[in-house]
């Protein structure tokens, strides 16, 4: 399975960005999707996460600013970047944690990572 992210590139404050994961290959179940960014010097953080159950999780710096949103297959995961900063620029990584078979153990997947810089 890979995970395809497009979406990132560079915007000015206050500006948006909206990001797209799609994963090729199949799962046979998905118990979470979201997006982590790891700025340079800094650890991979989570952004924004929705479970299988539909509730979704935010970190607090993007509360109110992006929204994860999933098609009801989860195929494909996107975060909606409103009003960014500065301090959002970062590589963003798209993340699946899912079974291939019914029998495999829950596994975590990435994404290449898609680069996201706010700047004037």
């Amino acid at each position: 399975v890979q995970l395809v992210e497009s979406g990132g590139g560079l915007v000015q404050p206050g500006g948006s960005l909206r990001l797209s994961c799609a994963a090729s290959g199949s799962f046979y179940s998905i118990h979470t999707m979201g997006w982590y960014r790891q700025a340079p010097g800094k650890q991979r953080d989570l952004v924004a996460a929705v479970t299988s159950d539909g509730s979704t999780n935010y970190d607090d710096s993007v509360k109110g600013r992006f929204t994860i949103s999933t098609d009801n297959d989860k195929n494909w995961v996107s975060l909606e970047m409103n009003s960014l900063k500065p301090e959002d620029t970062a590589v963003y990584y798209c993340y699946v944690q899912g079974r291939r078979r019914a029998w495999a153990t829950l596994s975590d997947y990435w994404g290449q990572g898609t680069q996201v810089t706010v700047s004037s």
